[in-house]
């Protein structure tokens, strides 16, 4: 079975964006505003290299919230995978849901088992491309992320910087991850080294 490194996209691959019109910071809602990690290439080339699936798995509700069309989401995600692959690095899945409780498009509200912290997509992506969770990571900005990858038995890694009312989420939450690092290449260098100093096996 293969290893796998599981990454959320939005603040984690790509910047997220401040929308003034709508008065949030959430994922990009046109192609010019796609801004990826400088590092992001860099980051995924490595853990390709040394073995691991890298596989993205990110909530993606703009579409049924109505913040942008499906042509806009594929011409951004065509743009991601356009400048990475100029970077030397690919990725072996991609798996996102769409829905949302509360969408304004019909078809997509709902309350699914694959919008995180439910594990549907990770449980999708290792069913799919033979991964062995309890030998992989899921890096992500949310505690959404932590959650879904704990529920599956990956090693998690949140990115950012702790503070003290997120650290009272997380307790609340049972949502601890087992590392915070600051961006996703410094989480790469981390898997690396603590894979080369306890190999394989947990």
């Amino acid at each position: 079975m293969n290893r796998a490194v599981f990454l959320d996209r939005d603040g984690v691959i790509n910047e997220l964006v401040y929308h003034e019109e709508h008065g949030i910071i959430d994922s990009p809602f046109t192609v010019e505003g796609f801004k990826l990690f400088p590092w992001a290439g860099d980051a995924i080339r490595r853990l390709s290299q040394a073995g691991h699936k890298v596989v993205i798995v990110s909530n993606q509700p703009g579409v049924a919230k109505g913040h942008l069309s499906w042509e806009a989401f594929w011409r951004i995600r065509g743009k991601m995978v356009e400048q990475l692959q100029e970077q030397g690095a690919f990725v072996d899945g991609e798996y996102y849901c769409f829905h949302h409780p509360e969408a304004r498009v019909e078809i997509l509200r709902t309350n699914c088992e694959c919008r995180k912290p439910q594990p549907g997509l990770l449980l999708q992506a290792a069913k799919e491309l033979d991964i062995d969770l309890s030998q992989s990571w899921m890096v992500g900005d949310g505690l959404t992320d932590v959650k879904a990858g704990k529920s599956v038995g990956c090693k998690t890694i949140f990115l950012g910087r702790m503070k003290c009312e997120l650290c009272h989420f997380m307790e609340e939450e049972d949502s601890r991850p087992d590392v915070i690092i600051s961006n996703l290449l410094e989480a790469a260098f981390f898997i690396l080294n603590w894979e080369g100093r306890h190999g394989n096996l947990y």
